[in-house]
């Protein structure tokens, strides 16, 4: 199978959206869950979230929507996200290499360009929308995430050296990033700090937040009353993971 980078028709947007995902494979995603929910759990759960936050990429007017990801992903993903979807393979491994390509690639073609989280269906549109009009006016924009990292990375052109390997993927990660672009001497728009999902005490959180607005993440909110019920039943009867 073609990826999809390879069948799809560039759009005439100036905006891209870029999903940094990995296929729903057990082992794979969301690995600090294991501890918490068995690997099929863990997998299927991702999967939920990748869905919804397609969802949610394709519910914005006139944006581009694609997937960045490893290379040996991009089939399954290309399967899972429709020919309308961009699925583009990084150059390199980890998160670092996935964001410089994000910018290499779609730079030429796009003047607003903005990556995030594949865990984020529970991001209002209007925090993206907003990520878009703050490019109009600064370099960069980010969305800070409550443990020191960010969920969302927005520019307006390729700086190969704005993402190291140093910090990323820690409490730091934020604070290395801004620190680069002071270097390069690049102006930055702050988003809203927002929660991703990594320990099951994030779980917890989106399941109250989806519980009382279950259509801003259909899949997901499903999911996770089936995980909450299993849960209280596990800790009553003293069973296994869901």
């Amino acid at each position: 199978m073609k990826s999809s980078s390879e069948t799809v028709v560039r759009s005439a947007t100036d905006r891209v959206l870029v999903i940094m995902a990995k296929a729903p494979r057990p082992g794979a995603v969301k690995t600090r869950l294991v501890p918490s929910l068995s690997p099929d759990a863990v997998t299927a759960f991702y999967r939920c979230l990748l869905e919804d936050t397609l969802a949610l990429a394709r519910s914005l007017n006139d944006v581009e929507v694609a997937i960045m990801c490893p290379h040996s992903d991009v089939n399954q993903l290309a399967q899972l996200a429709g020919r309308e979807v961009n699925v583009v393979p990084q150059k390199g491994e980890g998160l670092a290499a996935g964001l410089t390509s994000v910018f290499a690639h779609f730079a030429d073609h796009h003047h607003r360009i903005i990556a995030f989280n594949s865990d984020s269906p529970h991001l209002p549109p209007s925090v993206l929308e907003e990520a878009f009009e703050a490019l109009a006016a600064h370099d960069v924009v980010v969305g800070p995430t409550h443990d020191g990292g960010y969920y969302l990375i927005g520019a307006k052109a390729s700086y190969p050296t704005l993402f190291a390997h140093d910090g990323m993927g820690t409490s730091s990660a934020l604070e290395c990033l801004l620190f680069r672009a002071r270097v390069l001497d690049l102006s930055v728009a702050l988003a809203p700090p927002f929660y991703d999902i990594d320990v099951a005490d994030d779980l917890t959180r989106l399941a109250e937040e989806l519980r009382l607005a279950p259509a801003k993440a259909p899949r997901t909110a499903r999911w996770l009353k089936e995980w909450e019920f299993v849960a209280q039943h596990s800790h009553i009867t003293g069973t296994g993971q869901l």
